[in-house]
């Protein structure tokens, strides 16, 4: 085409409004195309304020540009860049590969925005009101930005491929006709995605989705009542952490950093289930401070999630599950009042290695947190804490955790053998108190020796008998096996038959308890 004639020359086409003539020569300029009002509330693209001719361009003129747009002007770099526009009708760029660059601020979509299967450079729509964003499969090589857009009929970015940076900070997205709000199963993001203080109003879905570098859900809120997954994010990948953490609120607030001291924060809250099986973080997954707010019937499920370090810092769910079933964990970091009660706590086969608690948590309140990590029986989960407190040289610590495991173990054993397990633990606390057998031994011993002495026994035999002696007599009848030359002397009628075979008995006793003890110290070394 020749200079001036048709959609590629320098003059626009003769169809374009005086608005959109004006985009059409901005765009070929690279320069904004700024119609905003200066007005805040007349420009806000979420109020109920009117946006007339004077301020609106057709999808289609838009996408023309985008697709086949005019040549830039000599030293410039066309790109599309609006600001305070409302567009009309579909912006349909499906399939489509966009080279010029393009940016949208404080605009308003009238309908859908469609860009499934479309390629771009970069996408940057900051602070717009677009009814539905469906970009499955999209690709850019930069970055797609987002921040403070309001989306009321939902996102659709499955199975996307974002070369850097995802940005939703501060958006609000709404669900769709399926209940979720985002639908990015199978994304891929080549660097950080953030989504700070994100307002989801539906179950948020990031299925298999891999993220090169950080996920921020810092003071974002999740789901709504009605939602069963506020989260559902199974098989996710993050090469390094996942936040679910406060968010600073102000001018002096400053995104993907911890909040300072004085700063007002945004909590992480959340409405729903959250699902995050099988997933891989290279780093950590931290919930300092995150509330959740649960159903009884849903959960907050960490089956087989393995990550260096889990930050279990946020609020007790009053009602719900917590879930740490096959989890694997290096540095387990937790506050003793962030977990959940009995019943509503389940760790089997979680492991970790090393326990960080952030403030008091004395082994008491570890005990019952073991404890209430199952309805019935369970000894893996305390078998775990002893040995993590073993390698961590509080051997005394271990111990109690053991001996809590057969306390909790004899709780569910038949009358006979709970009677016989209170024997144990009573006499050498089922070995891990040996010290109480030589204590029970020589408080027998004493208190045998004193009665034997109170009265003389007539010997069986006259002239085959040792010396009486009554401290010899109890020993010996408190030792089995060992025959110290006592017993088998003596005659003894009545109530002293009735105590000498009780001796005899505690002594059979003490000994099986301290060699059952004995057994289970040896099988621990």
């Amino acid at each position: 085409m020749t200079e001036g004639v048709g959609p590629g020359g320098g003059e626009p086409p003769e169809d374009l409004t005086a608005t959109e003539a004006g985009m059409w020569q901005a765009f070929r300029n690279g320069s904004v195309y700024d119609l905003s009002s200066g007005d805040t509330v007349v420009d806000d693209p979420h109020g109920g304020h009117p946006w007339g001719p004077e301020r609106t361009v057709r999808a289609r003129v838009v996408c023309w540009l985008l697709l086949d747009g005019p040549p830039a002007l000599a030293g410039r770099v066309s790109s599309l860049k609006l600001v305070g526009v409302r567009i009309s009708g579909v912006l349909d760029l499906a399939g489509g590969t966009v080279t010029p660059y393009m940016e949208m601020r404080g605009c308003r979509f009238e309908r859908d925005v469609l860009l499934p299967e479309a390629r771009f450079t970069t996408v940057r729509m900051v602070d717009c009101s677009v009814p539905r964003l469906e970009a499955a499969r999209l690709s850019t090589e930069g970055d797609l930005h987002l921040p403070r857009c309001r989306f009321m009929g939902g996102i659709r970015l499955t199975d996307a491929r974002i070369g850097t940076d995802l940005l939703l900070n501060q958006a609000i997205v709404h669900r769709d006709r399926s209940g979720r709000s985002i639908a990015a199963d199978g994304m891929n993001v080549g660097q950080d995605l953030q989504a700070e203080m994100l307002e989801s109003h539906g179950e948020l879905s990031l299925r298999s989705a891999t993220i090169g570098v950080s996920l921020s859900l810092r003071g974002a809120r999740l789901g709504d009542p009605h939602t069963r997954l506020a989260l559902n994010a199974p098989q996710l990948t993050v090469e390094r952490s996942l936040y679910l953490t406060p968010a600073g609120v102000g001018a002096q607030a400053r995104s993907g950093m911890t909040p300072a001291r004085g700063t007002r924060i945004q909590r992480f809250e959340c409405v729903g289930g959250v699902r995050l099986d099988d997933g891989r973080f290279g780093d950590a997954v931290d919930f300092e401070g995150a509330r959740f707010t649960f159903t009884d019937e849903q959960e907050l499920s960490l089956r087989r999630v393995q990550t260096p370090e889990l930050r279990f810092l946020g609020e007790r769910p009053a009602r719900g599950r917590v879930v740490l079933s096959g989890a694997r964990v290096v540095n387990l970091m937790d506050r003793a009042d962030s977990w959940p009660g009995p019943g509503r706590l389940h760790m089997g086969g979680f492991t970790y290695e090393n326990l960080v608690p952030r403030g008091p948590f004395p082994l008491e309140l570890r005990l019952r947190w073991v404890d209430a990590a199952s309805a019935e029986y369970n000894p893996e989960p305390y078998e775990r804490l002893a040995a993590v407190l073993r390698e961590g040289g509080e051997d005394e610590d271990a111990r109690e955790v053991l001996l809590a495991k057969q306390r909790r173990r004899r709780e569910s054993l038949p009358f006979a053998a709970k009677l016989w397990g209170y024997a144990q633990d009573w006499t050498v606390a089922y070995g891990y108190r040996p010290g109480r057998a030589a204590v029970w031994m020589a408080v027998l011993w004493a208190a045998g020796s004193l009665a034997f002495a109170r009265s003389d026994h007539p010997p069986l035999k006259s002239g085959e008998h040792p010396a009486w002696n009554p401290a010899l007599f109890a020993l010996d009848l408190l030792l089995p096996v060992i025959d110290l030359g006592q017993v088998g002397f003596w005659q003894l009628r009545g109530g002293w038959q009735w105590l000498s075979a009780a001796f005899i008995l505690l002594g059979w006793i003490l000994a099986t308890t301290v060699a059952a003890g004995a057994t289970r110290t040896l099988r621990r070394t």
